[in-house]
């Protein structure tokens, strides 16, 4: 391969070099480049035939994707556009600036927007579209840290006023009126539409936006259209996993709808990007290879006429040959500093710019401030079908803030300017401020009946209206009540069922509701057989954008494989994170496509909230409305898998999050409820919040609802059991339990009575989650109306104050699970907890059970100890339970082990 590439190296005859060019030249201006790349294609193929195995380049020049004569031409007032572009980068910057003159604080970048200004200007003048009568309006994915820009251009355009402008950062004083520091959609509910400054997270889920759209054309919910989903990511943000992790799914599946827009300033949050190397360069190849379109926007016009002249290729040489890290000083130090360190290198390009001045080197500038460059760059990317594209666009962070940051590395932490810096900036972009008003960093605005702002608002209306834009409603869709769902809420009988079959079967009730059905989506990553989905396979199929163009293995049984471009069943692959991306995309699509969704995204729950928890953060942020379901949930019911198999504390994290209901069913018919009451509550009563449901593998018969058990379900606790009316001296005890280890607890209670004669009241918590919020919720009114005549009570203690005994409550996470309602426990009784503290590990249930120690006999020893406590026993009766039950006092604790 090296002697190859040395050959390929050298030219052995110029002259024929010269005349297959020229004859290529004429292809081009005959037939154009399509045609020429089919014949290089074919003349590639016919070397490899011959047995050269020719090495593969995903790169080309560092130099624009489209020559100039092929760039489509802006349209519109590019003088009045480039005045626009300067009010708006004056007003981000006086935002940020003024807020952190005050005390506090406050933070804020100035240095991101200032790099990518012209990005979102072109944007917002010439191609994104807002929701109208005519369009579904395009999706844009604003780079978190440039959110101040895109405050600024609502301040000119009459959105935001000045005294919101002064709340950036400060939402509790603003009441309602802040600004949020980036994009939050729980903040800003009718303007931001989803999170991107935790880093990563945008590209991945714009991607499974534009995955999801298509969905809903293919299924025949929405109208095809043209609408695009825009992401914004700087350079240093594919750093991120997530980032680059999913682009082979949007070059896979040809999503043509989708733009990435990559601002490369060539700087990370401390310093370059790839100093050493050159990070455009690298994303080319990556995207590329990935099936993407991809689109250099390197160099500004300015540097066109110095290409032209290039005919040796000494300065494409020299711009393929120069590092980051040296652009990034060519920018900081100046013209000078150019002319010597960057053409100074060769005598070719010394004399290329021997007639232009220090102050035109300086001036020479990057692709991505240019805007007619940016404008070509957009219209090729949507015009483009059949693949995604990406536009690399270089710029200079700190973009205008002088020796303030222009630049620098620090240049993303500058958040305060003094007086020069102020001026400087005032001076270059020409703002009408006196110099005596400088000090107090003023706002400008050229009145609403400006050309200025005319001429934005003529943009926007012929581009559907103001962008950012949220829809909060979506038509309502009437759910079945429970009666519905009869074939769960009623008994199994003697026959064994598992909660995850119990939910899948909820699930396909739902399917037969003609209404309701076709807005349910089904999502897994894998392994859909394990939870019991493989039926859906052929009832509502596998979406696959391109159809089925196999005849699958399995093609002979009941439930094959089906793929169909109409399916039903998003299928992800081995990707948690795509898969709740993908369920994030459906449960917003009430509010981005006005079509509301019911998605249901089923997985092991130890790969839930432990691996994709900042997208699960995201998700309460973006008012995502599904279910989530973790299956084979708690530390003891994955039997064989082991320690990373085994959840103990998803309810701990999904409780963490003040929009999720988590709920851990036992039952059937809790199952059904919960299912009920969720759906009712996102799609009928259209209420932004989601829900975590854990079920379980393990087979055993359900009994029939308890009649009026409903309403406390929903609350988290209910009677399961009455222990019966109390006996003269008879020793009683509360016991409580969730999911799998409810059974445990029922089955801890049969000991009590029959070894001990101690009576045993039984309720079932399927969320201990929400149990702490009504109680804390409770807890505060009453610290707030002192004089309330009749104050609340949590729920706990309201089912609890009237029964008597310690109370003991046993589950299949860890301690802190069930401790979280120990506050409101009616004052003076003792509170036991039982959990699954420590790491997971294989083997049988059972041994599982009492290694950490929530089995039957652990739980009925901790009842007899806290009644011993109580001294309602003797510690005698505790010493024989120890005997009784087999239970070694001198075992490790489980959570050391």
């Amino acid at each position: 391969m090296n002697q190859l590439n040395d050959i390929l190296d050298q030219d052995l005859d110029p002259r024929e070099t010269r005349e297959w060019t020229e004859a290529l030249t004429g292809v081009i201006k005959a037939d154009g480049t399509d045609r020429a790349h089919y014949l290089l294609g074919r003349m590639v193929e016919e070397t490899r035939r011959a047995g050269g195995h020719l090495p593969f380049a995903p790169t080309t020049e560092y130099i624009n994707s489209i020559p100039p004569e092929r760039e489509a031409k802006m349209p519109g007032d590019g003088n009045m556009e480039w005045r626009i572009r300067s009010l708006i980068r004056w007003n981000a910057m006086a935002m940020v600036v003024r807020a952190n003159r005050k005390p506090g604080e406050l933070g804020g970048h100035i240095a991101s927007f200032a790099s990518s200004a012209t990005l979102y200007d072109v944007g917002f003048n010439h191609f994104w579209r807002a929701p109208s009568a005519d369009h579904p309006g395009d999706l844009v994915f604003h780079q978190g840290h440039s959110s101040p820009g895109i405050y600024a251009r609502s301040y000119l355009e009459g959105r935001i006023g000045e005294d919101r402008l002064d709340l950036f950062r400060m939402e509790v004083e603003g009441r309602g009126n802040g600004l949020s520091s980036y994009p939050h959609p729980w903040l800003m509910p009718e303007y931001w539409q989803v999170p991107t400054v935790s880093m990563g997270l945008g590209p991945l889920q714009a991607i499974y936006q534009a995955h999801f759209m298509k969905y809903l054309e293919h299924r025949g919910l929405i109208a095809p259209s043209d609408r695009k989903v825009w992401c914004f990511i700087g350079d240093g943000e594919s750093d991120e996993p997530e980032s680059l992790g999913a682009i082979s799914l949007a070059g896979r599946e040809g999503l043509d709808n989708l733009i990435f827009v990559v601002n490369c300033n060539l700087q990370r949050l401390d310093g370059p990007v790839r100093g050493n190397g050159k990070i455009i360069q690298e994303l080319e190849g990556v995207f590329r290879g990935a099936g993407w379109n991809v689109i250099k926007t390197i160099w500004g016009s300015y540097w066109d006429p110095l290409l032209a002249r290039d005919t040796t290729g000494k300065l494409r040489q020299l711009m393929m040959e120069t590092v980051d890290g040296e652009y990034q000083n060519c920018k900081a130090f100046g013209g000078k500093y150019t002319r010597e360190h960057f053409f100074g290198k060769y005598p070719e390009t010394a004399a290329m710019v021997a007639n232009l001045s220090d102050d035109d080197i300086w001036r020479l500038n990057r692709g991505g401030h240019d805007p007619h460059k940016v404008y070509a760059a957009y219209h090729d990317a949507t015009t483009t079908k059949g693949m995604p594209s990406v536009i690399l666009a270089k710029t200079v962070k700190g973009y205008g803030m002088g020796s303030a940051g222009e630049s620098q590395n620090p240049t993303h932490q500058q958040k305060k300017l003094d007086d020069d810096a102020v001026r400087h900036f005032r001076d270059r972009f020409q703002i009408p401020i006196a110099d005596d008003k400088l000090k107090d960093v003023p706002y400008y605005h050229p009145g609403k009946d400006s050309p200025e702002v005319e001429y934005m608002l003529e943009r926007r209306r012929a581009l559907g209206g103001f962008l950012p834009q949220r829809r909060t409603k979506s038509a309502s869709i009437a759910v079945p009540d429970l009666g519905a769902f009869e074939a769960i809420t009623k008994g199994s009988g003697e026959r064994e069922i598992s909660t995850t079959m119990a939910f899948v079967r909820g699930m396909n009730l739902l399917l037969r509701d003609k209404v309701l059905a076709p807005h349910v989506v089904p999502i897994v990553a894998d392994e859909a057989r394990t939870f019991g989905m493989e039926g859906m396979f052929r009832q509502i199929g596998i979406y696959a954008p391109f159809g089925q163009k196999y005849n699958p293995v399995d093609r002979d049984q009941l439930m094959y494989y089906r793929e169909d471009q109409k399916g039903q069943v998003l299928q992800e692959g081995i990707s948690e994170p795509g898969a709740m991306s993908a369920w994030m995309a459906a449960g917003t699509s009430y509010s981005n496509s006005n079509v509301p969704m019911l998605p249901f995204y089923i997985y092991y729950s130890m790969f839930g909230f432990q691996r994709i928890g900042d997208l699960a953060w995201a998700a309460g942020d973006m008012r995502t409305r599904g279910f989530l379901v973790g299956g084979t949930a708690g530390r003891t019911t994955l039997n064989g898998e082991g320690l990373q198999h085994e959840d103990g504390h998803s309810h701990l994290l999904a409780g963490a999050i003040p929009n999720c209901r988590a709920y851990d069913p036992t039952f059937s018919y809790e199952v059904a409820v919960i299912l009920q009451d969720g759906s009712r509550r996102m799609l009928q009563e259209q209420e932004d919040v989601y829900y975590y449901v854990t079920v379980m593998n393990e087979n055993y018969p359900h009994p029939d609802m308890p009649a009026g058990a409903e309403a406390d379900i929903i609350k988290g606790m209910y009677l399961f059991k009455d222990g019966g009316k109390p006996k003269k001296n008879e020793p009683r005890v509360q016991l409580l339990g969730s999911g799998t280890i409810l059974r445990e607890v029922i089955a801890a209670a049969e000991l009590l009575e029959k070894d001990f004669g101690v009576a045993s009241d039984i309720w079932s918590c399927p969320s201990f989650s929400e149990l702490r919020k009504d109680g804390f919720d409770a807890e505060r009114w009453n610290r707030l109306h002192p004089m309330d005549k009749k104050p609340r009570q949590a729920h706990v203690t309201a089912c609890l104050e009237s029964r008597g005994g310690p109370v003991v409550a046993a589950t299949d996470y860890v301690r802190e699970y069930a401790d979280q309602i120990r506050a409101f426990v009616p004052h003076g009784r003792r509170y036991s907890v039982l959990g699954t503290d420590g790491f997971g590990r294989s083997d049988t249930r059972a041994n599982l059970r009492a290694f950490f120690e929530v089995d039957r006999w652990w739980i009925a020893h901790a009842a007899i100890a806290a009644l011993a406590a109580d001294g309602q026993m003797n510690p005698e009766d505790v010493a024989r339970a120890i005997k009784q039950y087999k239970l070694d006092p001198d075992k490790p604790n489980p959570s050391t082990v």
